[in-house]
């Protein structure tokens, strides 16, 4: 695999998985709150247009090597600041556009056509960052074939491409509201925070949580914060200042032979964010009740803000505002 930012194929189709997933944990709140964090850069999204010192539009119909079925376009139909909100909207509608993104496009790039459009940005070539709280104000849409994500990969895949270089899940929700056997009230109620490392397929490993918010509503009826706090050997996932999964070094690794002598690697390197909508694709299609519903479509995944913290009094570690 080429630069593999974006390549969340197989272990994500694997996190549905539970092998190799830690335990749940009780939730405990997290002490953001005088623990020392300090705002280092946020997205408010309160002007009428995407901040192009902030964001890079993706633009491309290959389907996240996850057989997702949307062309990610720099449309004001897929990618939107309204109302104080990003919204990323996914269509069905039949579209052609490039393959690939250019970071990974064969030269020429080929066309491509597919079934719906949707958005995606990230702050690849703009911003990253290493260590820190990463948080994100967000409402996920509801709908067989629905996949939003908010991630973060790599911003040089110092350790190789992917998995090598990791993978931080910040939130994903697949299927909000679909019928669900395993699920509270026989409905898709669970959102997911996951890291991924390890060597190439298929031998990557994955780290994973599913969480139910409290009560009978889904993730999709309001809005949730979603966040991650990621320090020198250490990276916990929460939901609502909740810790729902906290993963140490000796649970992570990576074959690439330059992380010798380098305990925290690959998650000791910057990565950058990025936030999409897609439409179907394995972990979607192969679950709950199956495919893409029609009904699904058309979609949003409204984000209200995004901002990342860092630590001033450790900023080589982070752990000190890990209390």
């Amino acid at each position: 695999m080429t630069q593999s930012g974006l390549l969340k194929a197989s272990t994500l189709t694997a996190a549905l998985l539970l092998c190799g997933a830690s335990a749940p944990e009780a939730q405990v709140l997290a002490p953001r709150e005088g623990a020392g964090w300090e705002l280092a850069w946020a997205d408010e999204f309160d002007g009428t247009a995407l901040d192009r010192t902030k964001w890079a539009p993706e633009v491309s119909c290959w389907g996240g090597g996850n057989a997702e079925r949307q062309c990610y376009t720099d449309r004001p139909e897929n990618i939107a600041v309204e109302g104080g909100m990003l919204l990323l909207k996914a269509r069905k509608e039949r579209f052609t556009g490039p393959a690939r993104p250019p970071e990974i496009a064969e030269r020429p790039n080929p066309s491509l056509a597919q079934s719906h459009t949707s958005g995606k940005v990230r702050t690849l070539g703009l911003h990253a960052w290493r260590y820190g709280r990463f948080e994100v104000r967000a409402k996920v849409p509801a709908g067989q074939g629905t996949w939003p994500a908010v991630w973060m990969m790599p911003a040089q895949s110092g350790y190789g491409a992917w998995p090598r270089s990791g993978e931080i899940d910040i939130l994903e929700a697949v299927n909000i509201g679909a019928k669900c056997k395993t699920c509270e009230g026989g409905r898709e109620n669970r959102t997911i925070s996951a890291l991924h490392f390890g060597d190439f397929a298929p031998a990557n490993r994955f780290v994973d949580h599913r969480n139910t918010m409290p009560g009978e509503g889904l993730p999709s009826d309001d809005f949730h914060v979603y966040a991650v706090e990621w320090g020198e050997g250490l990276i916990r996932f929460l939901v609502d200042d909740r810790v729902h999964l906290t993963v140490t070094a000796d649970q992570w690794n990576t074959a690439a032979p330059n992380a010798k002598g380098r305990p925290a690697a690959p998650f000791d390197q910057p990565f950058y964010i990025m936030a999409n909508l897609a439409v179907g694709g394995r972990l979607s299609e192969d679950n709950n009740a199956k495919g893409v519903a029609g009904t699904s479509f058309p979609a949003q995944f409204a984000i209200d803000w995004i901002r990342v913290y860092r630590c001033p009094s450790d900023p080589e570690t982070g752990r000190a505002c890990m209390r």
